[in-house]
């Protein structure tokens, strides 16, 4: 019997969204929730990443010329809005207090395969997704930035 009810549970959180308006989040309450690589870590990774035993197996993508393009790539830390329903990957060179205090300048969707990704763009390569198997449409112009409050998306 638990095992029927914990199926029927899951089924039902698998369900696409329900319709709605979706907002650019505030950064101001939003979290990183990943920790940030050490100089160690991306050292030692980056070693194992651009070795010549393993390039040839992951193609050369140009961040193996030099340790600072691999670092600039690697080193992120995952946030999350206050809701959950929006991350990014962020530079950690970035301080949390500058993630904070961008605001929203644009907003746009983009289909990637059956998921609609609701992009908000907060400058400098700073972009909050959110993902949904819904279909979304800007209801703004791209560029919002004179009224952050209409930059928001509404999805079916």
């Amino acid at each position: 019997m638990n095992l029927r009810l914990l199926s029927i549970l899951l089924c039902a959180f698998a369900l696409p969204a329900a319709a709605g308006t979706v907002a650019c989040p505030d950064l101001a309450k939003a979290s990183q929730i990943a920790a940030c690589p050490s100089e160690e870590e991306l050292q030692y990774t980056y070693t194992g990443f651009c070795s010549d035993d393993g390039r040839p197996y992951k193609g050369d993508i140009g961040v193996c010329e030099d340790y600072r393009k691999y670092r600039a790539l690697k080193n992120i830390a995952l946030w999350e809005s206050a809701d959950g329903n929006f991350n990014a990957y962020v530079s950690c060179d970035r301080t949390p207090a500058s993630v904070k205090a961008a605001t929203v300048k644009s907003v746009r969707v983009a289909k990637q395969g059956k998921v609609t990704a609701v992009v908000c763009n907060y400058g400098e390569g700073l972009n909050f997704t959110h993902r949904t198997r819904a279909e979304c449409r800007a209801d703004a112009a791209t560029n919002c930035a004179a009224d952050p409050a209409a930059c928001k998306a509404s999805c079916d």
